[in-house]
């Protein structure tokens, strides 16, 4: 029973924290009883603070946990995120191979400081991505000498083979999967141009391997969406008793319709987090082409940085949108907040998405989302006409379809605009993200204390 189940978790935790009292330095760490404040050490491999989901989950929920009368310090590779005051950040530097301004480059041999390095560089010498097998060693090797800081650990997306060394020394790991890098890799090889990116890309994406070997072993893994879910028990093969669904959130006190702020008829709004197929920029600017013929000043702000020699700036070049198209990086929440509300619409043209923190931050300050159906968004932005404005993945023209009905019905929109933010309210807050995570960190203890009790 219920009742019997709570009894056997509170003797095994007592009698490992009387063990882990008693023991030497060996020992393994002490675990929390169940309403004492838990310490999470708290992984993410890169952190990009204002595009891409990891840096805004990352700042948000470990606010909101903080918040609870927790405490989480976070281990980072570059690119930092921006976190709360009291948050501390603990800096774990790669090479920064795959910086924005000087990506894919080769690390010179007088940067290689430690066996870590050398790790990462190898695996790029290989044509793989790097950075989350390096960074969970690096991750592990700083936690070696901490493990009595902290009662448990979660991992943002790394999967890493650290994190089974972790396990291994006595921290439990709670995994965190957005949505498996696998749909990425499946999307990039549908939409390489020769046989050559295909390889290239089967290469690059090799890491895949390690991390459906690492989710598949972790005692408790948690995402983001139903959609996801069903994605990471096939393409991960995580075992669907270990995996559980805690949608993301957004601050609806910062993500709000500001009063005397006037939409401009010709500006719309999108987030380019990554150059990647699966993020549908492509068809995103073939929509803007053909719309810009029946309106010459449409403009669209790319909420992100143009990466020199990338497909987005050859597609720009190609459609001769160099005056249409305007990049801005480096802003905070409340300029992003701006931008929403002086926006006729917020576009999401992704292939996939496994939740999608842009769409739902968008509709939270009332501006009208247009969006595809891939993934996770229709599960996420509500229905067709209702909510948002529904299109089809990879079809510019569906995309200007949708784009055009925001555009030519300006009622409709706000009244639509209006639907997504009380949908968005109503359902998802990084309180109520960092509440039901709580409830996991407890209950992968509780795990973790039956599996040692049952081991002694």
């Amino acid at each position: 029973s219920a009742f019997d189940h709570q009894v056997a978790a509170q003797r095994s935790l007592y009698l490992m924290n009387k063990g882990a009292a008693s023991s030497g330095p060996g020992s393994l760490p002490r675990l929390p009883g169940p309403d004492d404040p838990l310490r999470i050490a708290y992984l993410t491999y890169r952190g990009k603070p204002h595009v891409g989901g990891q840096g805004v989950y990352t700042r948000h929920l470990t606010k909101a946990l903080v918040d609870l009368g927790h405490s989480a310090e976070v281990l980072s590779g570059q690119p930092y995120p921006i976190l709360d005051e009291r948050v501390p950040l603990v800096s774990l530097p790669s090479l920064d191979i795959y910086n924005d301004y000087f990506p894919m480059r080769m690390p010179a041999w007088w940067e290689l400081k430690d066996k870590w390095d050398y790790a990462e560089v190898t695996a790029f010498s290989s044509g793989t991505f790097p950075e989350p097998l390096a960074f969970s060693l690096r991750a592990w090797d700083h936690l070696k000498a901490r493990r009595n800081d902290f009662d448990l650990v979660q991992d943002n997306q790394c999967l890493g083979y650290g994190l089974l060394l972790m396990e291994r020394m006595g921290l439990p790991v709670l995994g965190t999967i957005h949505h498996p890098i696998t749909m990425d890799r499946r999307l990039e090889m549908q939409h390489a141009e020769s046989a050559y990116e295909r390889w290239s890309k089967s290469r690059w994406y090799a890491f895949t391997k390690m991390q459906t070997r690492v989710a598949k072993r972790l005692r408790r893994v948690i995402t983001v969406s139903r959609s996801s879910y069903d994605d990471i028990c096939r393409d991960h093969m995580v075992s669907p008793e270990r995996l559980f669904v805690v949608p993301v959130g957004v601050d609806p006190e910062l993500f709000i319709p500001l009063p005397g702020i006037e939409r401009k008829t010709n500006q719309i709004i999108s987030t380019a987090s990554s150059d990647v197929a699966m993020k549908g920029q492509r068809y995103l600017l073939e929509a803007l082409a053909k719309l810009r013929a029946e309106r010459p000043n449409l403009k669209l702000i790319m909420v992100g940085r143009l990466k020199e020699g990338s497909a987005a700036q050859r597609t720009i070049e190609q459609l001769g949108l160099e005056d249409a198209v305007e990049f801005v990086s480096g802003i905070t929440d409340e300029q992003l907040v701006e931008l929403y509300n002086e926006s006729a619409c917020a576009v999401v043209p992704s292939l996939y998405e496994g939740f999608s923190l842009p769409a739902i931050e968008a509709m939270s300050t009332g501006c009208p989302l247009v969006a595809t159906t891939g993934g996770a968004i229709p599960e996420v932005a509500g229905p067709d006409g209702e909510t948002c404005f529904m299109t089809i993945p990879a079809d510019s023209e569906s995309l200007a379809a949708g784009i055009r009905r925001a555009l030519d019905n300006p009622e409709a929109a706000k009244q639509i605009g209006a639907a997504g933010r009380d949908r968005v309210i109503s359902r998802w807050s990084w309180r109520h993200t960092a509440v039901r995570t709580v409830d996991h960190y407890r209950a992968l203890l509780e795990d973790t204390a039956r599996d040692r009790y049952d081991r002694r």
